[in-house]
């Protein structure tokens, strides 16, 4: 079952942030002034999860840009987390990345956003959560195959145009690009300038 239009399932759990120090983090905490990406991934210590973690890292700035806040989740524990940061890029970590990693160890996370497998794994599911809470966009890929963050970037921007000027965003919109009104007379003028492009 999709969350989408749903609130996003609340939890409580410790992380390793920013400064390697260990936090307890809430959800709700962030809830009426920003936005969040949550994300799952497998596994600490395994393959195309650290080229993921690391792309989040290095698009930090645009997130924050946007008022979004960056949560990574695993069913590893936060000394496995820990670890896996103490491991330089070079020999398979991921370094001190620049957002918290939450610790799912009894899985509760996970099962609440419907990417925990049955091996006890979860899925790559990333959650685009707004500032009520709500959850507006979701995206779950099977494990072999890694997620783009510039198609974050682009819905988190879609999101926060269509909160500004009540318009929706068509196939490929990017910031910037024409967005129209959704009734017949709006879609019937961006077809007729745009169809040929999409």
């Amino acid at each position: 079952m999709s969350l989408v239009q749903k609130p996003a399932p609340d939890f409580t759990a410790d992380a390793v942030m920013p400064n390697g120090e260990e936090k307890t983090v809430k959800l709700s905490q962030f809830k009426g002034e920003n936005y969040v990406v949550l994300f799952f991934y497998p596994f600490d210590f395994t393959f195309v999860c650290p080229t993921e973690i690391l792309a989040f890292s290095n698009h930090i700035d645009e997130f924050k840009k946007r008022k979004v806040e960056v949560l990574g989740v695993s069913i590893d524990s936060t000394h496995v987390h820990r670890a896996w940061r103490n491991t330089k890029v070079a020999d398979g970590g991921i370094g001190s990345i620049a957002y918290p990693l939450i610790a799912d160890v009894n899985k509760d996370i996970a099962r609440s956003y419907g990417v925990l497998l049955e091996g006890g794994m979860a899925l790559r599911g990333t959650f685009l959560i707004d500032r009520q809470g709500v959850v507006r966009q979701e995206t779950v890929n099977d494990l072999p195959l890694g997620r783009s963050i510039e198609e974050t970037l682009r819905l988190v921007d879609a999101l926060q145009h269509t909160e500004e000027h009540g318009e929706v965003c068509p196939a490929g919109w990017n910031k910037g690009k024409t967005a129209m009104k959704a009734d017949p007379k709006g879609v019937a003028s961006f077809l007729k300038d745009n169809a040929a492009k999409l």
